[in-house]
């Protein structure tokens, strides 16, 4: 273990909440620094080696006294998914932008020796290229991805030997965590054909690379653990499984049927969308450097959340705004 105390922003998010107790239990010290929107109790509270501080990212004062004697710091902190262009436009500007280089400055100050940044592979947009790799170039369809691109050369700006820097571009998210999310690509499928009994593809042509959250949170854990000389100033791709909407709602169809065979029966409409993000990444990069390969596939995620479902773990998944991050968002009205 290269480092002992790990600070994560956005730990009380739903990639947070699995990668928390991930950390906890190969004996890391964890700090989560969250605004907590979705509250806390999902997390092991009672953990000795756990400490929740609720704060906002864009308080960099609080934020920079908060990391102090942290070796890592892991920024999954965000106003998250590509629908929060349905927001107010200053939130997201001033918490995915704004606040991001204070931010990495604050760590710096603050002696943090690594510094994980998680951006995103939907930095690019729309490309009919068979395989995206990380020097393809940044089409950002989205406030969301825009701001995920810029943020990129702004922690290279302040890194040095001292303070090392990588980012990784995490493919859609899926499977089940702790703070579940149900309005991602996998998920959203899943949530429909167990409970509308019919699943709703919108499009269905785009082409999407999905990432386990499991293999998420594993390679986060990777990052951490990498060599300085491996890793600094590194961009890397990460994602499994590339396949078109309308294939990911077949295989969930057949995983849901295989499930409850009950619902042999499930029907596949489609409506249009408005989303155009379509992209095939390749993630051969962080294989060849680190040995890293994602390892659960996105059978495994529906697999994993028809066993939640099953289990009462996600009760009125349509109606409790607790699994749709700009929903939640609208409510509380948050600025």
């Amino acid at each position: 273990m290269q480092f002992k105390s790990i600070f994560v922003t956005g730990g009380a998010g739903y990639c947070g909440s699995l990668l928390v107790p991930q950390l906890l239990a190969r004996g890391y010290q964890v700090t989560v620094y969250d605004i907590m929107y979705f509250g806390n109790d999902f997390l092991p509270v009672n953990n000795p080696n756990l400490k929740l501080v609720a704060g906002d990212i864009r308080d960099t004062p609080k934020l920079e006294a908060a990391c102090r004697n942290h070796d890592a710091f892991v920024s999954l902190a965000c106003i998250s998914n590509d629908a929060s262009f349905e927001l107010d436009e200053k939130l997201s500007t001033s918490v995915n932008l704004d606040a991001f280089e204070p931010m990495v400055m604050a760590a710096k100050r603050s002696g943090i020796k690594r510094f994980v940044y998680a951006s995103s592979s939907s930095v690019y947009g729309v490309s009919d290229k068979p395989d995206v790799t990380e020097d393809h170039p940044l089409v950002p369809l989205t406030l969301y991805n825009k701001y995920k691109g810029m943020c990129e050369p702004l922690l290279r700006k302040h890194t040095d030997g001292n303070f090392v820097g990588v980012t990784f571009r995490p493919a859609t998210v899926c499977g089940y965590a702790p703070r579940q999310r149900l309005d991602l690509s996998v998920n959203i499928l899943t949530n429909h054909a167990i409970n509308k009994n019919q699943i709703t593809v919108f499009g269905g042509d785009q082409l999407r690379p999905n990432l386990h959250v499991q293999d998420y949170c594993d390679a986060v854990e990777l990052l951490l653990n990498a060599p300085d000389a491996k890793i600094a100033d590194e961009i890397f791709n990460v994602g499994y499984q590339n396949l078109s909407i309308m294939d990911i709602a077949h295989l969930v169809k057949a995983v849901v049927h295989t499930e409850y065979p009950e619902k042999a029966g499930l029907g596949i409409v489609t409506t249009p969308s408005d989303d155009n993000r379509s992209y095939h990444i390749n993630s051969d990069k962080i294989k060849r450097a680190l040995g890293f390969q994602p390892r659960h596939s996105i059978e495994d995620a529906v697999r994993g959340l028809c066993t939640a479902f099953r289990g009462g773990k996600l009760p009125a998944s349509f109606d409790n705004d607790f699994y749709f991050n700009v929903r939640r968002l609208k409510r509380l009205q948050a600025a």
